[in-house]
């Protein structure tokens, strides 16, 4: 049934091949790296895990016979939690060029971003697919981050520069992030750095030490609680120390070690790169326009055809097969990973017209909520499709209803105080 779903509009379709889970163990060995970390989340209880980055990646810490994924979701959501995303490798970008070398390969304008702060953007290829989309830090004038989602950019950008020539050293640097997430955040940070630390704005960053090792801390997380990131010097010497001053500190707090909160961000409408997008999915796909400004004054990798996108957008002849929604579904709850991108079914005649990619039970909304593929003239808010969820989930397709995303509210900034936020720094 899966070969039936149009995408004729990509060069390598999307595997919806419906296998299931493999029933194989994940091997562990040199060619994968580990990180700082890994070893203390192994200690925290970590039974499962993946691959992110080239990096094994924890994603599961409470076995499922003692609440399992529904547990570490209300630890993230009622107290606070401590995640190893050291997988988010830092490519740092220096020299006299790096603010025009930086400017060149984002598509969002970057200039008038100030040291220590940051920003999330996205890197396109020519053809305007989605390579990356980091959260950049600034530290100084002639030093940048890129903090990264899981595609090697650091070839990427050292290629760009191949022919580009701009005066910028381009390196994967020893620096391997944190995160602390939830309600408790702010008072387990104030433990940790000081009163300072809860002054911080949305993105922006500060110069800190911990266990006498030097830090970055950001304002910044991939959950839509409030949350921030540690961003650990010297890593492979200096994580230990680290992670269990944070520990150690955290016992006041309840602190839980859990996996990156993926049933919270599905409901804060954050996506995640290799799921929900890939470099041949495009910005105004998956929502994500407001990272392509118009009046941006820079040139900058695919430019050219993201403004032919945005005109046939705005023309009403549709560039795409399909756009990126939010569901609701009926159905048992999804309370687990799912294996596979599930298939969308045209009502009428059951036909596959998308699929899903990230689907989840939201227990605050008392629904599933899933990101998913739908055709781009059948995604406005209300539209009724079908969702083929698999066993134990449901015993065959179940109702489903295009909605707004975010499917509930964050704590932190959303799309819309982003937007605001873009045009205040335009204005001044």
């Amino acid at each position: 049934m899966w070969r039936g779903v149009d995408q004729s509009d990509r060069r390598v379709p999307v595997n919806l091949r419906q296998s299931g889970r493999a029933a194989v163990e994940m091997l562990i060995s040199t060619r994968v790296r580990k990180s700082p970390f890994w070893h203390l989340a192994v200690e925290a209880g970590c039974w499962r895990a993946t691959v992110y980055n080239r990096m094994y990646h924890p994603r599961g810490y409470v076995r499922p016979a003692d609440g399992g994924a529904a547990a570490e979701h209300r630890a993230l959501t009622e107290r606070v939690t401590l995640w190893d995303v050291a997988v988010e490798r830092q490519i740092r970008v220096a020299g006299p060029d790096a603010a025009a070398f930086v400017n060149f390969v984002v598509t969002r304008d970057i200039a008038g971003l100030e040291p220590m702060r940051g920003r999330y953007c996205i890197l396109c290829n020519e053809k305007g697919g989605i390579l990356n989309d980091p959260v950049l830090l600034r530290l100084a004038g002639d030093e940048f981050w890129f903090s990264i989602s899981d595609s090697d950019l650091m070839l990427w950008l050292q290629g760009v520069n191949v022919g580009r020539r701009f005066d910028v050293e381009i390196e994967e640097i020893d620096v391997a992030p944190m995160q602390i997430q939830g309600p408790r955040s702010e008072a387990l940070m104030r433990d940790l750095f000081g009163p300072a630390v809860c002054d911080l704005a949305y993105y922006g960053l500060m110069e800190a030490s911990l266990a006498d090792r030097p830090v970055i801390v950001s304002r910044t997380g991939f959950s839509g609680e409030k949350g921030f990131e540690v961003y650990v010097r010297d890593a492979t010497s200096a994580g230990e120390d680290v992670w269990r001053a944070v520990l150690a500190a955290g016992e006041p707090h309840e602190l839980a070690v859990i996996a990156p909160g993926h049933q919270r961000r599905i409901a804060a409408g954050i996506l995640s790169w290799g799921q929900d997008m890939d470099a041949e999915t495009s910005p105004f796909q998956v929502k994500l326009d407001w990272q392509v400004p118009r009046d941006k004054q820079a040139d900058y990798v695919g430019r050219a055809s993201l403004e032919r996108q945005r005109r046939a957008i705005e023309e009403g002849r549709a560039p795409f097969v399909h756009q990126l929604v939010g569901l609701k579904t009926g159905g048992r709850p999804i309370e687990d990973y799912a294996a596979d991108f599930w298939l969308v079914l045209e009502p009428a005649t059951r036909h596959p017209v998308g699929w899903i990619t990230s689907p989840w039970w939201s227990p605050e909304l008392a629904t599933n909520i899933v990101l998913a593929y739908v055709p781009w003239d059948a995604s406005e808010v209300g539209r009724r499709f079908l969702a083929a969820l698999p066993e134990p989930y449901a015993d065959g397709p179940v109702e489903a209803e295009v909605v707004d995303v975010p499917f509930r509210p964050s704590t932190t900034p959303g799309t819309r105080e982003r937007r605001k936020a873009d045009r205040r720094s335009r204005s001044r």
